[in-house]
């Protein structure tokens, strides 16, 4: 994952609104359909859009696709640690990272551009304003409540109450105020005269000679004193009555006291009707939000039916008996195209050499040799073992030589019944039989099940390493197998007993076919184990291909490597085993015709 940036400078200096000039590109996992399934496509995220490029390279050729991540929905995969689904409107890209901490980065990049974008970001809001009017606050609270209190006309007469005494109030307030601050300028003229005259008193003192003289200088100055301070009358205040004032006040500070009290007893009357009125109207709104999404996932699961949640899981949206006539339909889809594939298809006819018998009898001496040795001796000693006594053997399917068996075991909720089926052929022996199941030459001639195939490394001149996938059957995943397969042939210890051919398939990793998200890898341990029996020809004849008859074992431990309905895995064995060895029979049947036995 990769990141550019068009602006300059330090990480500091970059305005948060710039982030969406950042480039963001990687390789994401992207499920275009059913056929293709997960494909890996180059993903850029850039200027608060997601498009996505075949590759890298063609990139100059233009986008496949993009989304504005403006209204996108980004939801982490509840079950997948790896996949994000991105959805706007109807559009939905299911996408698939590499890891659980690509997927992490990549949803932390996609909120970044989705919240600079301008929708609910506070950036946003800062540009926009979010500061509400109160006129229109004031206005939408008129709307909601006119209906109710034209059934509370009391409560709205003791408003117009509570208007007149808050008047009433602030007037007789400035009275008071006016009242007292002419009762605080007397009193300080009054001490300020008082001071005046003790001070002249004194004075007066100093000079007085005669208790007559004093006692007359006291007289005047009694009768100065009485005209300086003549008594204070509240009345002569400007006017004002303050008795008659406090008298009022209080009577209007009770009248509000108690138009409050009525108030508050009509609001708390009317609260159970509007608490009554808001539970009806959240459980309304509750009800049409259930709708909302209702109907909004059933829109879903209509629109992208077959998308990646309809997939084999135990979380799949894709009940068993779906998925069940899903896979019937599509085997059957098969079934008709192979049929009209061979019909018009004309074999070239291919030039094999087939080395002799006692190249295949050697072990081998390569890096597998002991594993390829491991699992013949296992075969030789397991396989051919008989399942009459067995009681955990059920027989399946039985049509002619022909008998399938199979035994049911469960790991983890994954069916991995293994299956065992025995055959005989005429006509062919079982050397010749275990050269075609073996040569890859020829494996695209029978095997129709394969959508393609390679060599990975040829180990030695009797075992080689293959990778292939396998035709999808939709809704399981693509499935892809990488396998040793080894040849042996295995001498009889008794000269009356017929020699053994073998071919062993077993799982193995190897560094160039690493998994990948685009198929689950099942494991398998298969074997194909051949004995020819030869009766006598009439009189001087030779041996003809009417005197041999080959017996078939054939045995396969597969694991899927996923979870699917253990029903659909056992029907599909059941169904497609048969199929198998009838084909491939036919076709050794048919290569071998009019060619020397080759014993």
């Amino acid at each position: 994952m990769s990141e550019k940036s068009s602006s300059s400078g330090s990480d500091e200096d970059v305005d948060p609104e710039s982030a969406q000039h950042v480039e963001l590109g990687g390789v994401l996992s992207k499920w275009t359909n059913y056929i293709h399934g997960w494909q890996d496509r180059w993903v850029v995220l850039k200027n608060n859009t997601l498009s996505y490029y075949k590759s890298e390279d063609e990139r100059e050729y233009g986008c496949r696709g993009s989304l504005c991540l403006s209204k996108a929905v980004i939801t982490p995969h509840e079950f997948d640690e790896c996949r994000i689904d991105i959805s706007v409107n109807d559009s939905v890209w299911y996408l698939r990272a590499e890891d659980p901490e690509h997927r992490l980065q990549w949803i932390e990049s996609i909120e970044l551009h989705k919240a600079e974008s301008g929708y609910g970001s506070e950036t946003s809001l800062r540009r926009h304003g979010s500061m509400l009017s109160l006129t229109s606050a004031a206005s939408a609270l008129s709307a909601t409540s006119t209906s109710s209190f034209k059934k509370g006309h009391r409560l709205r007469e003791k408003l117009s109450e509570m208007e007149t005494f808050r008047d009433i109030l602030c007037r007789q307030v400035d009275t008071l105020q006016k009242y007292f601050d002419s009762c605080a300028d007397v009193v300080s003229k009054d001490e300020f005269q008082r001071d005046r005259v003790e001070e002249d008193e004194e004075d007066e003192e100093d000079f007085a000679t005669t208790a007559r003289a004093e006692g007359e200088h006291n007289q005047n100055n009694n009768g100065s004193k009485e005209k300086l301070f003549p008594p204070a009358s509240p009345k002569s205040m400007n006017g004002i009555d303050f008795k008659g004032e406090a008298i009022t006040f209080k009577a209007t500070t009770a009248g509000i006291l108690s138009t409050l009290s009525h108030c508050i007893e009509l609001m708390v009357k009317r609260e159970d009707s509007w608490q009554k009125r808001l539970d009806k109207e959240l459980d309304k709104r509750r009800r049409v939000e259930d709708a909302y999404k209702s109907a909004m996932n059933e829109m879903k699961k209509k629109s992208h039916y077959g998308g990646p949640d309809y997939e084999e899981g135990p979380n799949s949206l894709i009940n068993e008996d779906e998925f069940f006539d899903a896979v019937e339909a599509a085997l059957d889809r098969q079934d008709k195209i192979e049929e009209q594939c061979q019909s018009e298809k004309v074999r070239i006819p291919r030039i094999t050499p087939v080395p002799p018998g006692d190249a295949y009898s050697t072990i081998g001496t390569h890096r597998f040799a002991a594993k390829v040795e491991e699992m013949v001796q296992n075969h030789m000693t397991y396989s051919l073992q008989d399942v009459g006594g067995d009681a955990n053997w059920q027989l399946v399917i039985e049509e002619g030589e022909m008998k399938v068996y199979r035994r049911e075991v469960e790991e983890n909720g994954i069916v991995l019944d293994p299956l065992k089926a025995t055959h005989a052929v005429k006509g062919v022996t079982g050397h010749e039989v275990c050269h075609y199941f073996w040569d890859t030459a020829v494996r695209m001639d029978w095997e129709t099940t394969i959508e393609n195939f390679n060599v990975v490394e040829t180990v030695s001149d009797n075992a080689v390493i293959v990778y292939q996938t396998h035709k999808r059957v939709w809704p399981a995943s693509q499935r892809d197998v990488l396998y040793l397969s080894a040849i042996r042939k295995i001498l009889a210890t008794n000269e009356n007993d017929p020699d053994t051919w073998l071919v062993c398939n077993f799982s193995v990793d190897h560094d160039k076919a690493l998994p990948t998200n685009r198929c689950v890898r099942a494991k398998i341990n298969v074997a194909m184990i051949c004995q020819t029996l030869v009766s006598p020809p009439e009189g001087d004849k030779e041996i003809s291909r009417d005197n041999i008859l080959c017996k078939i074992t054939y045995v396969a431990n597969v694991n899927p490597g996923g979870w699917a309905p253990a029903s659909v895995l056992r029907a599909v064995a059941k169904r497609e085993y048969p199929k198998f060895l009838k084909r491939f029979t036919s076709f050794v049947q048919e290569k071998t015709a009019g060619k020397p036995i080759l014993f």
